[in-house]
């Protein structure tokens, strides 16, 4: 009788998970309180008691808000997170992932960064859609009357050469990994966490003395809200390759890569590439040509 235990394949068969049931009821309690408080639903003192209901008046706040349920589900997405990825790690250092799972988890991250593509392209075609056909509503002009756009030699110059750097130094960390130099891996991987850092330092401040708002009335908020969104994102996406790399750190100082089986790192570093290079279009069209 042949030994069922014996795996006689290159595949991971995965064992049963809680995970996507947790993710899933945590996302799905995050988008009803987050819908709910936006609609100004919550628990409000009235005649006949506490009850659920909108806003009574303008001026009301809630005894409790649905605002919480938000949170409560946030917190559910993040530690969902934090255990189905430590999952995969342990899969990968017990040597789960073979040659063939390391080509399918390629292709899955591939396709994750070719998602988040076209996520930019549909801000971008946003954006030019409204600079090169402005209407009559902005006055028929670019940027829209009443906005002061950046100078793009100032701040933006900064933050593009500091993420161009960070594109080396990951490069340099990969090619000290491949080559087993752990010293130079961990020395290139604090410091693109460090230029990410400093990146996401200088766009805060950017923000903090910018000369309109995200509701800014100059141009119908089409100049400020494209504005923001994109490049608001874009910040958004440096943060989470920022942890994803600081998490790489981490692990690299617990020995879990090796020359050969290091997909972890390999996947954060076409994340930070990827976030260079829609830098670079964000400078260039933006900044740059938007003025």
């Amino acid at each position: 009788m042949a030994d069922v235990s014996v795996r006689d394949h290159e595949y991971h068969l995965v064992e049963p998970s809680r995970w996507p049931f947790v993710g899933a009821l945590s996302a799905f309690i995050m988008a009803v309180g987050g819908v709910l408080s936006m609609h100004g639903y919550g628990w409000y003192e009235t005649a006949q008691g506490l009850s659920f209901t909108t806003a009574p008046t303008l001026d009301a706040s809630p005894a409790f808000g649905t605002i919480w349920f938000f949170y409560l589900g946030l917190a559910g997405v993040l530690f969902t997170m934090y255990g189905w990825w430590a999952d995969v790690v342990r899969e990968a250092n017990q040597g789960d992932h073979t040659t063939v799972v390391g080509i399918g988890l390629r292709y899955g991250m591939i396709l994750f960064i070719a998602s988040e593509v076209m996520f930019f392209v549909a801000w971008f075609w946003a954006y030019f859609n409204a600079a090169l056909f402005p209407t009559e509503s902005i006055g028929s002009v670019w940027p829209p009357e009443g906005i002061e756009t950046f100078d793009p030699f100032h701040l933006p110059l900064l933050n593009t050469l500091i993420l161009l750097t960070s594109g080396t130094t990951v490069t340099w960390a990969h090619h000290a990994l491949i080559e087993g130099d752990r010293a130079a891996l961990k020395k290139g991987l604090w410091l693109t966490v460090l230029l990410g850092a400093f990146f996401s330092c200088v766009q805060a401040y950017e923000y903090a003395h910018a000369a309109f708002a995200f509701s800014s009335e100059a141009g119908g908020n089409i100049y400020s809200s494209a504005f923001y969104m994109a490049t608001g994102f874009h910040g958004f996406h440096v943060l989470v390759g920022t942890i994803f790399l600081a998490v790489c750190l981490i692990r690299a100082y617990r020995g879990d890569f090796t020359p050969k089986q290091h997909f972890g790192f390999e996947a954060a570093a076409w994340y930070w590439h990827f976030v260079d290079v829609v830098w670079l279009f964000l400078f260039i069209f933006i900044y740059v040509l938007g003025r």
